[in-house]
C-alpha cells in the first residue's frame, strides 16, 4: 500500500492487512483460528459501545466468541469466532500516533486473538515480536 501516506485506506485494504496479520499468527494458535470470521466496520455499533462502556473512537477492535479456556466438546454449536476491526478509530489512532498502519493492525489483531487464548499482555507482546 505505497500510497497509504496520501490517503486513508479502504475497508478492503484494511481487511487485507488484517488477513496478512492473521496469517502470521504461529501454531498452535493459528490452527484454532481457521474458522474465525473477520469484519472491518466503520465503527462498533451502539449496542457494542454500550456493552463495553466505550466511546466510538476508543474501540479499535473486538474479539467475539467463547475464550479457549471456556470451550468444551459438549458445547452446543456456537456462531464462529469473530474478529471486528473498526476503521475510523484505527485511522484516528494511525494519524495521531504516526505508527505504521500495518503494525497498528497487527497489534490489534494480536491483542484480540490474545483474548481468545487467554494470553497475558507479556505473552501478546512476545507473539507480536515473534516475527
Amino acid at each position: 500500500m505505497a500510497d497509504q501516506a496520501r490517503r486513508a485506506p479502504t475497508a478492503g485494504e484494511m481487511e487485507a492487512l488484517a488477513r496478512e496479520a492473521l496469517a502470521r499468527i504461529p501454531e498452535p494458535f493459528a490452527g484454532h483460528l481457521a474458522n474465525a470470521v473477520l469484519f472491518v466496520e466503520e465503527f462498533a455499533d451502539d449496542a457494542t459501545l454500550a456493552e463495553m462502556d466505550m466511546d466510538p473512537y476508543e474501540l479499535t477492535g473486538l474479539y467475539r466468541g467463547r475464550p479457549m479456556g471456556e470451550k468444551s466438546a459438549f458445547d452446543a454449536i456456537d456462531y464462529p469466532e469473530q474478529i471486528h476491526l473498526y476503521r475510523q478509530p484505527l485511522l484516528a489512532e494511525w494519524c495521531e500516533t504516526g505508527v505504521d498502519l500495518h503494525d497498528l493492525i497487527r497489534h490489534v489483531i494480536v491483542h484480540e486473538v490474545g483474548h481468545h487464548f487467554g494470553l497475558s499482555d507479556d505473552d501478546m507482546h512476545a507473539l507480536e515480536d515473534g516475527d
